[in-house]
């Protein structure tokens, strides 16, 4: 029991520690890290990352299964926010500017990072399928111990995952693959 209780507590320090990084990431990188981007990732869905992980984390808090599932669905999430942070979304700050037409040298600093999201794209993939599952899981123990929060925040991550599929990754690669036919004054 004892065990439990300092895992638990571990756990949770974790997850506390991971909101932080996934909300400063584009903002702070140490010394000897990658230079901070000049096009961070769209605050909108940085508000929804931190929103989401909030959620997340009052679900790790429950005792018992639904807790525990919440516990495996933090662990999955945890790198693959920050994957996204790093790479994946800030390509998409970029939208509204080329959509207006202005191109600017300075841009070309995001083909890297829309360059790695095309190749990791499978990985990123993947890691929803095994988010989801993990999704489903919880779930299923939300809906079994009665906690109707924790099943709207299931929907909500899952239409998120599904809106980054549709919608973020492959915006976030076309607005490299633009830049790549622009000619930049």
């Amino acid at each position: 029991m004892k065990d439990q209780l300092v895992l638990s507590v571990v756990f949770a320090f974790g997850v506390i520690v991971c909101i932080g990084v996934v909300i400063a990431a584009p903002k702070y990188r140490g010394a000897g890290a990658t230079p901070a981007p000049l096009f961070d990732t769209p605050g909108s869905i940085t508000i929804e990352h931190a929103e989401l992980h909030r959620e997340l984390a009052a679900a790790t808090r429950i005792p018992g299964r639904t807790g525990q599932a919440a516990q495996r669905v933090a662990a999955l999430l945890h790198g693959h926010f920050y994957r996204e942070e790093e790479f994946a979304l800030p390509p998409l700050a970029l939208l509204r500017p080329l959509a207006q037409g202005r191109v600017s040298p300075e841009m070309r600093d995001v083909l890297a990072m829309s360059d790695r999201l095309e190749v990791e794209l499978p990985r990123m993939l993947d890691e929803h399928k095994a988010i989801v599952a993990a999704l489903d899981e919880l779930e299923r123990a939300a809906q079994a111990n009665g906690h109707p929060e924790v099943v709207r925040f299931v929907e909500k991550l899952k239409l998120h995952a599904q809106m980054e599929e549709e919608i973020f990754y492959p915006a976030a690669i076309l607005a490299g693959k633009f830049l790549k036919l622009q000619r930049a004054p």
